[in-house]
């Protein structure tokens, strides 16, 4: 399977989305030091155009599941004492309500996790097979891992039906199962026909350099993906981008290379200011590490003179990954409720529980919402 098909057969007008040119070649620049003043320069440009196109009709984040995370990838090993090996993170589901830039409604979801796809990844197997080793391990999943809702219900409880999503989308393909979102017409191993697309005719917003990495994993990122994700899947279920999309006035899907190289951020302005939500931290302690209260974060910060402690579970490219998360910081903008703190809320969150003391967040946003969602926008 190619991208091709999807490209060609859903051309970005047609959606009502546009490229933005303030960061056209800025992530070529060369030296990487140029590089990052490139990034800044455009970020701050593009972060005034941003906030003046309007605001997203409604935003409303709902809890999926937590799962088990190793402490040294959250913090780039910077964590100083003594603590578990696994901490927990919270992965939640956006639905985003907008007009696109023909004005025409759109509803789209925002890292839509089925959790039954995530544990097939590799990387999950291996750390369930760990944990069940470990003499301590039955107590240890009790503790970490939890079921909030699944994607189907979250739009029940907002009132909505699989045929109000126009889009769905990934910051990354990470632990993903295309097939569990978009439909197969293949029979997935355990179950007993071909799986329906939970979300109707819902296209799947992804960079075309994710997808090409699913398509053809290296060895040092396998462990990440799941394999035979595309299998049975419809490429026609596709909308590959390149570079950075504006979806519509006050929603943004920003390329931020590094963690993957198919990565991008969703950037919302609402009635609050803008907001960012993506994976390249777990935590603000990760983007903002001078002030952080988990112990080693603000001396990682110190010690090398960093202004970000990045996720670094994969490190694919740990330089494109600082860049990013610069990009993400000058997008933001500060918390209404401690102007200290920016709104930038982790896709997949640090869970603030007490058992995993001192690594709890510095500061949580906990969710975001905006307006209310309606049905039947289309």
């Amino acid at each position: 399977m190619t991208d091709a098909p999807a490209q060609a057969g859903t051309p970005l007008t047609s959606i009502g989305a546009r490229s933005i040119p303030e960061f056209e070649g800025v992530h070529d620049v060369w030296p990487r030091g140029a590089r990052l003043e490139a990034v800044r320069e455009a970020a701050t440009a593009y972060k005034k155009r941003f906030a003046t196109q309007g605001v997203v009709r409604a935003v409303k984040s709902v809890d999926i599941a937590a799962a088990p995370y190793p402490v040294k990838y959250a913090f780039h090993d910077a964590v100083s004492v003594p603590t578990s090996p696994l901490i927990a993170m919270i992965n939640r589901m956006i639905v985003v309500q907008y007009d696109d830039w023909n004005g025409t409604p759109r509803t789209l979801v925002f890292e839509p996790t089925v959790p039954d796809g995530s544990a097939e990844a590799p990387f999950y197997r291996n750390l369930q097979s760990l944990m069940d080793r470990l003499p301590a391990g039955k107590h240890l999943e009790k503790v970490i891992v939890r079921y909030y809702n699944e994607p189907g219900d979250v739009l029940t409880q907002l009132g909505l039906t699989p045929q109000d999503i126009d889009f769905c989308t990934f910051d990354h393909l990470h632990v993903q199962d295309p097939r569990m979102i978009l439909g197969s017409t293949d029979t997935i191993e355990g179950e007993s026909g071909p799986r329906a697309p939970l979300f109707g005719d819902a296209k799947l917003l992804v960079h075309s350099r994710e997808l090409a990495t699913l398509q053809s994993l290296h060895p040092m990122q396998w462990a990440w993906y799941v394999d035979g994700g595309l299998g049975g899947v419809d490429p026609a279920k596709f909308v590959t981008f390149e570079g950075d999309l504006e979806l519509g006035p006050g929603v943004t899907l920003l390329w931020t290379p590094g963690h993957t190289d198919g990565n991008h951020s969703l950037v919302l302005n609402t009635p609050d200011g803008v907001w960012v939500s993506s994976e390249n931290g777990i935590s603000l302690d990760n983007w903002q590490p001078e002030l952080s209260k988990i112990p080693g974060v603000r001396k990682y910060h110190e010690q090398f003179g960093r202004e970000i402690c990045p996720n670094a579970n994969t490190l694919e490219d740990s330089l494109d990954q600082y860049d990013s998360m610069i990009k993400e910081k000058i997008m933001a903008d500060p918390s209404k409720r401690d102007p200290r703190w920016l709104q930038i809320l982790p896709s997949t969150e640090l869970a603030p529980w007490k058992r995993f003391w001192p690594v709890v967040p510095t500061f949580l946003h906990g969710g975001i919402s905006y307006g209310t969602i309606t049905s039947g926008r289309r």
